[in-house]
């Protein structure tokens, strides 16, 4: 079953649920259970539906076990990724690489502070 229930945990919460529920309001509960049920399947059955309409052919040709989550296996992906055979990129021609380039400034002359005069504050950024 689902979240690790079997069923005899499910058959044991039952009966617990029963003994604690009482004989007087059982047949209410039971009741409102299988409504519940009804109004779920009806809604997962909705969705199906409309999925189905808005897809259209597509729906039908989708491999629903290859999107399972459960299938993720990040060290068969990293695997994958890594092995994939990918040409190295080539070098552009030396014609492109100038047009592509952008052009060289010539380098800028910094001041450099002495050490007796103050450092340099900006009193609008305090």
């Amino acid at each position: 079953m689902f979240f690790g229930l079997t069923f005899e945990k499910v058959l044991v919460i039952g009966v617990i649920a029963a003994l604690l529920i009482g004989p007087e309001r059982l047949p209410r509960y039971a009741e409102l259970l299988a409504q519940f049920v009804k109004r779920a399947r009806d809604f997962a059955q909705g969705a199906r539906t409309r999925v189905r309409e808005e897809m259209g052919d597509e729906f039908d040709e989708v491999d629903w076990r290859k999107l399972d989550p459960r299938q993720y296996d990040p060290r068969r992906i990293i695997r994958e990724a890594l092995l994939e055979d990918t040409p190295p990129p080539s070098a552009p021609s030396p014609a492109v690489a100038a047009a592509v380039a952008p052009p060289r400034r010539p380098p800028v002359a910094y001041e450099l502070f002495s050490a007796d005069a103050p450092p340099p504050f900006d009193s609008e950024a305090t």
